[in-house]
C-alpha cells in the first residue's frame, strides 16, 4: 500500500491538503485532509496528479528525423531506441501516450502490459494509412521497395481502404490513422485520402469499435474528416470558424501538436518553406485562438518521434506552449482527463477504482507550467508501482 500526502489535483479539481490511497493497481480512497493508514509506505509531494498523456507521437527510433529515415530504418534498431524511449516517457511522468503510426508500436503495447518492458501505456496504431504518391510516401526509393519497408499501409480506393484497416486490425492496432498529408517531404502539402475513402475507413474502424484519428492539414482535409466521422483531429493546421463549430457539435477532440512546430523542419524549396512558415505561425495564432473560443475539447499531445531534434522525454513542451491560450489548470485537464477522454482509457483522474497512474512533482504546475518539467518529477506510479522520476533518478 502507498499513500501520498499532499496537495493534489485530481484531474478536474484543485484539493489543498488531501491524501490518495493505492492498494495494488488501483486508487483505493481519496480523502480531503490526511489519513495514513498503518503499515502504508507514505510519500509526502508538493504537488499529486493524474500521469501525464500525450496523444500523439510516434516511436520512429531514428536519429535523423525525415521521412526517409522513418521508413528505412532496422526495424531491431527502432526497437531498442523506443524500449529506452519508453522509460524516459515514464520516468518523465508520462503513464499513457498514443503511437499514430510506426513499425514498434503494437509490440511495445503488448510487452508494456505483458510487464516485460518499462513505460507508458500505449495506445497504438499500429501502421498508419496513407495513399500511393503522397507525403508518406517515400519517392526516393522505387514504389515496390518503398510500400515494403513503411510504416504505412497504402489505399487507393474505399475497397481497398477497408482491407488496409483490417490489416491493422491483424497487427493489434488500437486505434487507426490517416493521413492528409504533411511537410514530411520538404514540399507544399499534397491531397490525401478522398472523401469515399475516409469514410470506408471509419465505417470499418467503427465496425472493430475502434477509433479513428486523422492527419488533417488544411480546412479541405479538416472538413473531409469531420464528414467522414472521425474521432480526433490531429495537427489540424487551418483551422476556422466553420470547422470549429461542426468539430465542437460533433464531439471532436482537436489535438493541435504545437510542439512539434516550434522545431524547425528542412524544407528545401524556398517557395515551400515561405508556405509552411505562413501555415504554422498562423497555427499560433488564429488556428489556436478559433479553437479556445468555441470551447473545443483540446488534448495534449507532441508529434514527437524520438530522433535527436524532437526526443522522448521533453514531451511536456506542449503544454508549456498550450499554456500561452489557456489557463494552467485548464493546461493540467487537457494533459490529463481531457486526454484520456479523447483516447476512450479510464484514466487521467484520481478517482477511487480507477487505475493508480500518478505522478508526484517537486513544485506546483500550477503557478508555472514549467513545473511539469522531467527534472521536477520526483516518483511515477504506474499500475499502482512506484517508480523513481528523473527529479530523484538523476540526483
Amino acid at each position: 500500500m502507498i499513500t501520498l500526502v499532499g496537495k493534489i489535483f485530481d484531474g478536474e479539481r484543485i484539493i489543498e491538503q488531501g491524501t490518495v490511497i493505492v492498494e495494488n493497481n488501483k486508487i483505493e480512497r481519496i480523502v480531503e485532509g490526511i489519513e495514513i493508514p498503518q503499515g502504508s509506505k507514505v510519500i509526502h509531494g508538493n504537488f499529486i496528479m493524474p500521469g501525464l498523456v500525450d496523444s500523439h507521437l510516434h516511436f520512429f527510433g531514428v536519429e535523423e528525423d525525415n521521412v526517409l529515415s522513418w521508413n528505412i530504418v532496422n526495424e531491431i534498431d527502432a526497437a531498442i531506441r523506443s524500449t529506452r524511449d519508453m522509460e524516459r516517457l515514464l520516468r518523465s511522468g508520462f503513464t499513457l501516450v498514443r503511437d499514430l503510426g510506426s513499425k514498434v508500436a503494437v509490440r511495445l503495447d503488448y510487452l508494456q502490459r505483458r510487464g516485460e518492458i518499462l513505460g507508458p501505456t500505449v495506445i497504438a496504431s499500429g501502421y498508419s494509412l496513407a495513399i500511393t504518391g503522397g507525403n508518406d510516401d517515400p519517392k526516393d526509393l522505387p514504389i515496390d521497395i518503398a510500400q515494403r519497408l513503411s510504416y504505412s499501409f497504402y489505399c487507393d480506393s474505399p475497397y481497398e481502404c477497408r482491407k488496409v484497416v483490417r490489416m491493422a486490425v491483424r497487427q493489434g492496432a488500437r486505434v487507426i490513422i490517416y493521413a492528409s498529408g504533411a511537410f514530411s517531404q520538404g514540399g507544399k502539402i499534397l491531397p490525401g485520402l478522398a472523401l469515399d475513402e475516409l469514410k470506408a475507413i471509419v465505417d470499418e474502424s467503427h465496425r472493430f469499435s475502434l477509433k479513428v484519428a486523422s492527419h488533417a492539414y488544411g480546412k479541405d482535409a479538416i472538413m473531409n474528416s469531420i464528414l467522414a466521422g472521425v474521432d480526433t483531429i490531429e495537427h489540424g493546421l487551418g483551422l476556422d470558424d466553420e470547422t470549429a463549430s461542426m468539430i465542437k457539435e460533433r464531439g471532436i477532440c482537436y489535438i493541435p501538436t504545437l510542439a512539434t512546430y516550434e522545431i524547425p523542419f528542412e524544407v528545401r524549396d524556398p517557395e515551400a518553406k515561405v508556405y509552411r512558415e505562413e501555415l504554422v505561425k498562423r497555427h499560433f495564432s488564429e488556428d489556436m485562438s478559433i479553437a479556445v473560443s468555441h470551447k473545443l475539447k483540446i488534448a495534449t499531445g507532441t508529434d514527437y518521434v524520438g530522433s535527436k531534434r524532437r526526443p522522448h522525454g521533453r514531451n511536456y513542451r506542449e503544454a508549456v506552449l498550450l499554456s500561452k491560450y489557456m489557463r494552467n489548470l485548464e493546461v493540467l485537464r487537457a494533459s490529463t482527463s481531457i486526454a484520456s477522454e479523447c483516447l476512450d482509457v479510464k484514466a487521467g483522474y484520481i478517482r477511487e477504482g480507477h487505475r493508480a497512474d500518478l505522478i508526484v512533482l517537486k513544485d506546483d504546475p500550477t503557478k508555472d507550467i514549467e513545473n511539469l518539467k522531467p527534472t521536477n518529477v520526483s516518483y511515477v506510479i504506474k499500475d499502482g508501482r512506484l517508480y523513481t522520476g528523473y527529479g530523484l533518478y538523476q540526483e
